[in-house]
């Protein structure tokens, strides 16, 4: 393939990209309030919500986490194995964000602020369209992956932050985005492969958006507080993206929720 061809391939892309942004999704009735909330203004490819009392989130130092669920009918056209998977994905990424931020519990405590996290919608990876992708990236090779339009998956999820003596809300935030035409989300043979990989940068939403303006990142604790849910980095995982084009969430160490 030459030189003009990549351009013409990349430049239809890119118009193909204008029309696959994230549009706002309704709110999913989780949160204990929705009131206050103003846009997020500096979200490029995420449509995002979000509230925070500063006074109250700076008094908070400790949280539980509670398991992310699912709320209505998110991700029913999918098997039980991938919602679980995603749940998973979702616990991970929160409790590394906010591990950066606040000490995080093990179990509830009465001093401990908690945090709630509701999956609102999962729309699935097209399995056939990855591959297609990932055999394309091989021809077309640079540091974007190009998707096939409309077969993209995407993820929404709400969480907020609740006081611990009062269980009044002292942050929220509403996060939908869509996995891209041209971007970073790679092509998966998973059907929540997308779902999966947005789970990330909706974990960094969450740490942004609970902890307060002037409060840095911090070391992550040792032993480690999200262990439980693996490693916070995969070679392996990383390494077969490199070879394949594909985003192969079995070898990221994660540790899967049974689904039962």
């Amino acid at each position: 393939m030459t030189a003009q061809h990549r351009i013409a391939l990349g430049g239809l892309a890119l118009m193909a990209l204008g029309g696959c942004q994230t549009t706002p999704g309704a709110d999913a009735g989780f949160l204990s309030r929705y009131d206050e909330m103003t846009p997020c203004r500096n979200s490029l490819r995420a449509a995002v919500r979000e509230r925070r009392d500063e006074v109250g989130a700076a008094r908070i130092e400790r949280v539980f986490i509670e398991p992310a669920v699912v709320v209505g009918d998110a991700g029913a056209a999918l098997a039980e194995e991938d919602r679980a998977a995603v749940l998973s994905e979702v616990d991970r990424q929160v409790c590394y964000e906010l591990s950066e931020r606040f000490t995080i519990l093990p179990t509830p405590h009465h001093e401990a602020a908690r945090v709630r996290v509701g999956v609102a919608r999962i729309t699935p990876t097209g399995q056939v369209s990855s591959a297609v992708s990932a055999a394309a990236a091989y021809f077309i090779p640079g540091p974007l992956d190009v998707r096939v339009p409309g077969t993209t998956g995407g993820l929404a999820a709400e969480a907020e932050l609740l006081e611990p003596a009062t269980g009044d809300q002292i942050a929220s935030i509403v996060w939908a985005r869509d996995a891209t035409v041209v971007g970073t989300d790679a092509p998966s043979l998973s059907r929540v492969g997308d779902a999966l990989q947005l789970a990330e940068p909706f974990g960094d939403a969450v740490g942004d958006a609970f902890s307060p303006a002037d409060r840095k990142p911090r070391p992550i604790a040792k032993p480690d507080p999200c262990a439980a849910f693996g490693p916070r980095f995969s070679p392996a995982e990383m390494a077969a993206g490199l070879v394949t084009g594909l985003y192969v969430p079995e070898l990221s160490g994660a540790m899967r929720r049974d689904p039962r």
